[in-house]
């Protein structure tokens, strides 16, 4: 079973796998064997009207992190959620509904790929609704929102961006004015 060279970036998820012939292992390393050498491709090209939706998943996996490390950190449970509220509210709702009313429908009714990515929304929408077990909804909001972001990242978006017209993709980009910014948050639980 091959690795992923690069962590928290978005690659295709098709790996290349080379024979010991087509590639020099480098010595010493357990992990590269001739058994086990799989080279992930170069970062997906996005196209410039979908990088604004990208930078905003980078975030997104940046909130995972933060739920994440404030967990095992055991971080006071109320502090993680006061930022996942935030998060959530200044920034990845919008997100939801420009992908919703913009980018989804590109596929056309009715397509595998954004049928998913609407339910993963709903999946995601219902978890923020629901914090009465805060810890174990926030650690299965982290679980889902990273799943949801790069299924997106490595599927949807291609699909995308193999169909829209210019016309369309134009309209996207110039939707798209949100920044997220980060020192916008004091308690900096994860830390």
């Amino acid at each position: 079973m091959g690795f992923w060279v690069q962590a928290e970036t978005f690659h295709n998820p098709k790996p290349i796998t080379h024979n010991q012939s087509d590639l020099a292992i480098p010595p010493n390393n357990p992990y590269l064997t001739p058994q086990n050498t799989t080279i992930m491709p170069s970062p997906i090209k996005r196209h410039p009207a979908l990088q604004p939706l990208s930078r905003d998943h980078h975030f997104g996996l940046l909130l995972c992190w933060k739920i994440r490390k404030g967990l095992s950190k055991q971080i006071d449970i109320q502090r993680i959620k006061a930022y996942v509220y935030w998060f959530w509210n200044s920034h990845l709702s919008a997100h939801f509904e420009e992908e919703e009313k913009y980018v989804f429908p590109l596929l056309g009714d009715g397509n595998k790929l954004a049928e998913q990515a609407l339910q993963e929304h709903r999946t995601i929408r219902s978890l923020m609704a629901k914090m009465e077990d805060l810890e174990n909804v926030l650690q299965t909001l982290e679980e889902t929102l990273t799943s949801h972001i790069r299924f997106e990242e490595r599927e949807l978006f291609n699909a995308i961006q193999e169909v829209a017209t210019a016309d369309e993709l134009a309209i996207i980009e110039n939707l798209h004015h949100q920044q997220i910014d980060e020192n916008a948050w004091e308690d900096r639980f994860w830390e």
